[in-house]
């Protein structure tokens, strides 16, 4: 014969591993604070700036 299971204590288990994984899988996606986003895309825009200024222009790119 089987264990006896308490469903109420089942259901609120598996309930915390499936939030477990939502939790990390926004981690993830979320993870990043505003600052180290505008860090990154200040970053980016430095570096296109860069390289732009560094452009060889030719008479026929203009």
């Amino acid at each position: 014969m089987g264990d006896i299971v308490n469903l109420r204590r089942a259901r609120k288990r598996q309930d915390r591993r499936r939030d477990d994984a939502k939790a990390a899988e926004n981690r993830i996606v979320y993870g990043m604070t505003k600052a180290e986003r505008r860090s990154i895309e200040a970053e980016r825009e430095k570096a296109d700036r860069d390289l732009d200024a560094r452009r060889i222009v030719g008479p026929d790119d203009r």
